[in-house]
């Protein structure tokens, strides 16, 4: 089974290592953070910005074969919660699926299942580094009702796979083309799009992953790793200041090199497989912005695919909503001396 968004693994990074880089992006966004044109972009890098995303989105995966039927599988996560914080050049978020939520409570029909992510990122100019980990346990089929013929939507219990699991590391870097176009505005909320502007901003993704179950007696575990290049653009329309439209659209081809390898009927097998990889994204946002408070939402879609091999491919369509709510509290003085003690000393 795989995932969407794969990660590259960071085990290997020393600890002085990412120190180290830490020092000098300090040094580089000193260097580089009144580039942008202020006329244009309002920057809130001073500012602590909290910010809580709700979002729809659901990592449902269709195998395709041309002799059975269609294989759905999702884990019983219909929202999960990302809660951010940004200050400066750096940010982090945390995401989960809260239980408190209603169509997160049915684990009798559809079993459990867990999910958490974290996500780091800096801002180096025109440059956005993130790095990534994301694990989800516990899937269902959900059409169960191709497998089972008297089975009854609502009342029988779906087909469960309670301990596949997909782990995921990884990093992105993207540039932002356009210096009069706020990427921070879209995505993060850090800074403030005054004037309309739009720009190509590529992304390229680099992943490791580690997915794998037992069911049935049989045994999977596939590894991969995974490189993909996005060409995205994005365009944000302001509208009277605080508001903005700003539509988006993503093509991306990539590589998968992956190491599966199962246990079926005690048979012992291992195969190599290098995959090509295509994905189209896209979506809408409305938002609002002012010196404190942000908010708004986006209605987005996600399309991808692979071959598996002639007979057989996987899919991954959707079709999500996000809203997102911040505020921009001003910073207190110890951490900003304390950040100010960094940038004058290294």
């Amino acid at each position: 089974m795989s995932q969407k968004r794969r990660h590259f693994e960071m085990n290997w990074f020393p600890k002085h290592l990412l120190l180290y880089v830490f020092l000098i992006s300090v040094n580089f966004y000193g260097q580089n953070a009144t580039q942008k044109d202020s006329t244009s972009i309002v920057s809130f890098a001073d500012k602590i910005i909290i910010k809580a995303n709700l979002s729809t989105q659901t990592d449902t995966y269709i195998l395709r074969t041309d002799n059975t039927v269609d294989l759905k599988v999702e884990p019983n996560n219909n929202y999960k919660l990302f809660l951010s914080l940004d200050y400066q050049f750096i940010g982090i978020s945390l995401g989960f699926a809260p239980n408190f939520i209603t169509d997160n409570q049915d684990d009798n029909l559809k079993g459990k299942s867990s999910f958490s992510d974290l996500q780091f990122r800096m801002f180096l100019g025109n440059w956005v580094q993130g790095i990534y980990y994301n694990k989800i346990k516990g899937y269902y089929i959900k059409n169960t009702h191709d497998f089972v013929d008297d089975w009854i939507k609502g009342e029988d219990p779906y087909i469960q796979i309670p301990n596949l699991k997909n782990v995921t590391w990884g990093m992105s870097t993207a540039y932002v083309f356009n210096p009069k176009f706020s990427y921070r505005n879209l995505v993060y909320q850090t800074e403030w799009q005054k004037k309309s502007a739009g720009s190509f901003v590529p992304i390229l993704y680099y992943n490791y992953n580690n997915s794998g179950f037992t069911f049935l007696g049989s045994e999977s575990e596939e590894k991969s790793f995974n490189i993909r290049l996005a060409t995205n653009y994005y365009y944000t329309l302001v509208i009277k200041e605080n508001w903005f439209i700003s539509p988006y659209v993503s093509p991306s081809l990539g590589v998968r090199f992956v190491n599966d390898k199962s246990i079926i009927n005690d048979i012992k097998s291992t195969e190599y497989k290098t995959l090509i990889t295509r994905q189209l994204e896209g979506g809408l946002q409305l938002g609002f912005s002012s010196k404190r408070i942000i908010f708004g939402g986006s209605y987005n879609f996600s399309a991808n695919w692979y071959n598996e091999d002639k007979n057989s491919n996987t899919e991954n369509d959707r079709i999500y909503g996000i809203l997102y709510f911040g505020y921009r509290f001003d910073t207190p003085k110890f951490i900003e001396n304390s950040y100010n003690w960094l940038t004058n000393k290294f």
